[in-house]
């Protein structure tokens, strides 16, 4: 065996945490950098927040693992609590995102093959989308990169142009099952649909008799300044799945539906072994009781001000470096003029940890609990990256 036992699936940063502090992760020897990364928008309360710690432990001392043979009242409590405060009736419990998307395809596709239309199986996605890793999840998302190499392609998506609202509506025909869309591209680079066109798509869905699947893994549970991001819109959606943030960094994902969408999901067609497991169930608890304390929302949107307002004198301050700020809620992102990957990195430099995404932006997703203090420091570290990323252009 030659190099690392691992498969070299990742091009990791070379650096290693052994704890972490709130928005803070330090390694083993105390260097201490501020994370704006949030594990991909995934450490949605911070790391080590006291009230997870407590749930989880208190739940590793009881019980593990049972699986779906049997009740978990955790699971029924946090099902109830996702339907009280949602649109949905029907909650399905997953691992992980990519989980929660197969769910709501299969979802989308048995609701119209028990009501005797089995020919509308196909689901209309939109460009630059990311939905997940499966072989189903990275034909919906339509992506090359993703694709290339995991032929054939999984059958059933049609996809358009972000934001072409006259593409999506010539898209759907007699087969169409469904349209499935991120209110907020992550991975795709911090692009928000429109509030006019989610509104609108809603409409076609209605007029069509198709449904509408959000995919709000990552721009969900609070992340955007509402609880999802779509009751900006004033929409609703049909299905919903969501993952990342619900969690707070233990792996949990679900995909939430009405009970009309969800006819079809019957016993038996659909199941999973660690889905919804006790330790989930715990964390997941957990995170609704921080996210659904009131006031907890309006602190997030007074500290994206904040953030936002730091990020527009950067921006204004170094045109070479960035040509926009985007986004809402603590889900932003700076679009660059330099090779993002460049930008990340001066940002590591200056111990600041941010995601690249697409559309050469970089990522800021840092945990909903951060500080006004932590923005200000990480505004500063920006503009110190910046600073040295123009003299490093100008010596060039």
């Amino acid at each position: 065996m030659s190099g690392s036992a691992l498969y070299e699936t990742f091009a990791r940063a070379p650096l290693a945490f052994e704890r972490g502090e709130g928005s803070w992760l330090i390694t083993a020897d105390g260097e201490r950098f501020l994370d704006f990364a949030a594990g991909i928008a995934v450490n949605s309360l911070g790391h080590s927040h006291p009230h997870l710690v407590a749930a989880l432990g208190e739940q590793a001392g009881k019980l593990w693992h049972v699986s779906n043979l049997y009740e978990i009242p955790g699971q029924s409590r946090l099902g109830e609590r996702l339907v009280k405060n949602t649109f949905a009736d029907k909650v399905f419990f997953t691992n992980s995102g990519a989980e929660a998307l197969e769910c709501a395809i299969k979802t989308a596709r048995r609701y119209h093959y028990v009501a005797g239309r089995p020919e509308r199986n196909r689901i209309i996605t939109v460009e630059g989308a990311f939905h997940g890793r499966t072989l189903a999840t990275i034909a919906a998302g339509g992506q090359k990169k993703y694709l290339e190499g995991f032929g054939p392609n999984v059958e059933g998506f049609d996809q358009v142009p972000f934001g072409d609202l006259k593409a999506l509506k010539n898209a759907i025909t007699p087969a169409t099952a469904a349209i499935l869309v991120e209110p907020v591209q992550g991975e795709g680079g911090i692009r928000a649909v429109p509030n006019d066109m989610l509104k609108a798509i809603r409409g076609l869905c209605d007029e069509h008799g198709i449904l509408l699947i959000l995919d709000e893994v990552q721009c969900g549970v609070g992340r955007t300044g509402r609880l999802f991001a779509h009751e900006w819109a004033g929409i609703e959606p049909d299905i919903m799945a969501i993952a990342k943030g619900i969690g707070g960094g233990f792996p949990l994902g679900a995909c939430l539906a009405t009970d009309d969408a969800a006819t079809g999901m019957t016993t038996g067609v659909h199941g999973t072994t660690f889905g919804g497991n006790p330790l989930a169930m715990a964390v997941g608890n957990a995170v609704l009781d921080v996210v659904l304390e009131d006031g907890f929302l309006d602190e997030v949107n007074r500290k994206s001000l904040l953030l936002r307002q730091g990020l527009a004198e950067i921006v204004d301050a170094f045109p070479a470096v960035f040509e926009e700020f985007r986004g809402a809620g603590l889900i932003l992102g700076l679009k660059c003029r330099q090779p993002n990957a460049a930008v990340t990195l001066a940002f590591r430099d200056e111990n600041l940890l941010t995601v690249p995404g697409g559309d050469n932006v970089v990522r800021l997703l840092p945990p909903l609990t951060v500080s006004d203090e932590e923005i200000r420091a990480a505004l500063g570290h920006m503009r110190d990256a910046a600073e040295k990323l123009v003299k490093v252009a100008v010596d060039a």
